[in-house]
């Protein structure tokens, strides 16, 4: 690809990214801290949680995008209180971490091929030897972030009625 070709490409995952992003932070508006933990369906699912579930997978797939499964097996997950909006956090906290990741991310992109693959970390969800381009990286986080910004749309629903479309 020419590199007008994968700026044009870059600049439309990196625009998507940011439509569903925008999503996600807007069903958080006008949210206090107390509300933001609520977990008010059947799933232990609240709408910090939800962010900062969001801005860690961000984070390890773009350690991943870097320097391979080893980079980014290299930051210990947090699978208890990964999804879970703990007492000393603020709604404004894990907004602001969220904008940082957010902004390294597009930092990172900039200098990445999208091209580039590496080999997948060794995980039953993984198929054994598959690798993972710095592309499908990016699609991936896409991804991510639709689908939690669509959970946490129905916990904001269930809050306060509050709909992100609609």
């Amino acid at each position: 690809m020419s590199a007008t070709t994968t700026s044009t490409e870059l600049a439309d995952l990196l625009s998507t990214l940011a439509t569903h992003r925008g999503f996600l932070r807007f069903t958080v508006q006008g949210l206090s801290d107390e509300q933001a933990r609520r977990t008010p369906t059947a799933s232990a699912l609240s709408l910090g949680g939800l962010i900062k579930h969001v801005r860690a997978v961000e984070e390890s797939w773009m350690r991943f995008a870097v320097g391979g499964a080893e980079l980014m097996e290299s930051v210990e997950a947090d699978w208890e209180n990964g999804f879970r909006m703990l007492e000393h956090e603020t709604l404004a906290g894990l907004l602001a971490d969220y904008e940082e990741t957010a902004a390294k991310t597009e930092r990172l992109l900039a200098d990445l091929d999208l091209d580039t693959s590496h080999p997948l970390p060794v995980a039953p969800w993984f198929e054994p030897g598959a690798s993972r381009s710095v592309r499908r990286v990016v699609l991936h986080i896409i991804a991510e972030t639709a689908q939690h910004a669509g959970h946490a749309d129905i916990l904001r629903e269930t809050i306060d009625g509050q709909k992100t479309m609609g």
